[in-house]
């Protein structure tokens, strides 16, 4: 689309991931953290896949690695938005590295769960954030962006503003 880049880091060439639990996150973030800086962008979307992926393969080390590898990252992204004063909106679709063990099977539990996920909000401007659903996340962001939201969609915004 006019106006937007696309910026791909590929993954590292392993068998599994739980091999390389970090994938390329810190990458990504570098890449990130610079197009923050640069002040180019009104918006930007983000996509950490070493929860899920290694999540995928049920190697608990390998997880708790790929989740302190993705903290750090979020950290330093959400610090860098901050600098410029932005806000960062983080979510997911679905679990996977919050269900480690199938306790019913006896085994390592390596598929996506149905657990409510977070939704995180950190902006000055926001009030209170409400529980909803994931049709509730594209007005939340056009209520942030203080755009009008399309009688189409059905979702509601999860935050009020102060």
């Amino acid at each position: 689309y006019k106006g937007e880049d696309r910026i791909l880091v590929h993954s590292p060439k392993v068998a599994t991931y739980d091999l390389q639990p970090e994938m390329s996150a810190i990458e990504v973030t570098d890449k990130v953290v610079e197009a923050i800086k640069s002040r180019k962008y009104d918006f930007i979307i983000l996509n950490y896949a070493n929860c899920d992926m290694v999540g995928h393969t049920g190697v608990v080390p390998a997880v708790i690695k790929a989740v302190e590898t993705v903290d750090t990252c979020v950290g330093r992204f959400v610090d860098a938005i901050r600098e410029v004063g932005g806000e960062v909106c983080i979510t997911a679709d679905h679990g996977n590295a919050d269900k480690m063990w199938d306790y019913d099977n006896n085994q390592p539990f390596t598929k996506h769960t149905t657990n409510p996920v977070p939704f995180i909000v950190v902006s000055d401007r926001v009030k209170d954030i409400h529980k909803g659903a994931l049709c509730d996340i594209a007005p939340t962001l056009l209520t942030l962006a203080g755009l009008p939201i399309p009688k189409e969609m059905t979702g509601k915004p999860l935050v009020t503003l102060k």
